[in-house]
């Protein structure tokens, strides 16, 4: 089946990032203008949701509904409450800020799993000077159920040098990152994971290695355990294009995206069976496809959303 891509929204000028989808609408942040906006599949109209973000780049509802976003320009992670309030949950590791917090994943214990990586210019003119950078590391952190700022997250990873998207497989053993350098002598893979007894990660095995060109942004589950990613770039190897890989780093299929460089992905609508993608140039774009996704929120009852 030839997925066809059609712009829906945009372009806002500036990335785009972080689709979710709420039950019946996609919310998605325009990162230079410190927002959130929601597009409503019925009227057609996306709409300013959220305002004073921080440069809000990946979001994520837990299994109730709730939200929680990648605050980069603030240098944190937080939850965002249904009356509105904000909840810092991440400011520091070991006593030094966060680099530019990137993306999500929320595991079935109520565990927060974010991406820390320094990539600059990506969170407003002050991550422009890698001056501003205190950690010596770029890294996969853990935040406990109930905590907050006040204590530091769990260091999870000691070997990647950027982790952009984050996903966890269907029985959630498995952690999917993408290492995504943007130097040319630092890899750009997609790593897997195992979650050890302890819920430490052990040594990850490359599922997928992209060479010289660009790697993984964001990714989504579908039923099947499959991984849907938004990676490549125009300027070198096959261009910018969703790819699916089985599990076990096979590609199984690619489609191509009308956009210089795809940023991320997730699936929506009704059955959960449209795709929605995001881009640098600030696109929303949306694709019918024969796949569905597998998302925390809202769950799956007998293959149907609840």
């Amino acid at each position: 089946m030839v997925w066809d891509f059609k712009l829906i929204a945009g372009p806002y000028g500036g990335v785009t990032e972080g689709p979710a989808w709420d039950g019946s609408g996609l919310l998605f942040t325009h990162i230079p203008e410190s927002r959130i906006m929601r597009y409503d599949p019925n009227t057609k109209i996306p709409t300013v949701f959220r305002e004073n973000t921080n440069c809000a780049n990946g979001t994520m509802f837990d299994s109730d509904g709730t939200l929680y976003a990648c605050e980069g320009g603030a240098r944190r992670v937080v939850r965002y409450d249904k009356e509105g309030r904000t909840t810092s949950l991440a400011e520091s590791y070991d006593g030094k800020r966060l680099n530019i917090p990137n993306d999500l994943a929320i595991d079935p214990h109520g565990h927060v799993w974010f991406t820390d990586p320094f990539y600059e210019g990506a969170a407003g003119p002050w991550s422009e000077d890698r001056a501003n950078k205190d950690l010596s590391h770029d890294s996969v952190f853990r935040i406990n159920p109930g905590s907050n700022n006040t204590r530091s997250p769990d260091r999870m990873t000691f070997d990647t040098t950027k982790p952009n998207g984050l996903l966890f497989s269907l029985d959630h053993r498995t952690l999917y990152v993408a290492q995504s350098d943007r130097d040319l002598d630092k890899p750009r893979q997609l790593r897997a994971y195992p979650l050890k007894p302890d819920d430490t990660l052990g040594r990850f095995d490359v599922q997928h290695d992209f060479g010289t060109h660009r790697g993984i942004d964001g990714m989504v589950l579908d039923t099947e355990g499959n991984i849907v990613a938004t990676a490549g770039f125009t300027q070198s190897g096959p261009g910018p294009m969703i790819y699916i890989f089985s599990p076990m780093g096979e590609i199984l299929e690619t489609h191509p995206v009308p956009c210089d460089k795809p940023t991320n992905c997730t699936f929506g609508d009704v059955d959960l069976k449209t795709l929605y993608v995001t881009s640098t140039e600030g696109h929303l774009f949306s694709a019918r496809t024969e796949r569905q996704g597998r998302l925390l929120y809202p769950p799956l009852l007998n293959n149907q959303p609840i």
